[in-house]
């Protein structure tokens, strides 16, 4: 029977490589850094296991800086029938909207600051 050829590997100086993926580096403030130990704790993590895991939960949450027209809808039905609770009974109908309405509207000095609301 032949001799196996034998190969032989030199070792590598440095560290070992313990994955493959590339390093990414971010700067956090103490009380972010904070955050995220006590988060990792409360999740039996490491610090680099849990920032991987905030990153990706943050990736998955679907969110446009707007609300859809359903979201916004049932705000307003909330708002709705928690104004009508507080209405006074005793006022007529059409006081009772209007100042649902204002209610709803909010007051002047703060409608040109709401980022819902396209202005004219």
């Amino acid at each position: 029977m032949a001799k196996s050829i034998e190969v032989n590997q030199k070792k590598r100086r440095g560290r070992p490589a313990t994955g493959r993926d590339p390093v990414s580096a971010v700067r956090l403030p103490e009380e972010l850094t904070a955050a995220v130990d006590k988060w990792a704790e409360d999740n039996e993590a490491n610090r680099s296991e849990a920032i991987r895991r905030l990153v990706e939960l943050g990736l998955t949450v679907k969110s446009t800086g707007r609300h859809s027209d359903a979201q916004k809808q049932r705000a307003r039905e909330m708002a709705g029938k928690a104004i009508d609770g507080m209405n006074d009974a005793a006022a007529h109908a059409d006081d009772q909207s209007s100042r649902k309405r204002r209610l709803i509207k909010g007051p002047e000095e703060f409608r040109g600051t709401r980022v819902d609301r396209k202005t004219k």
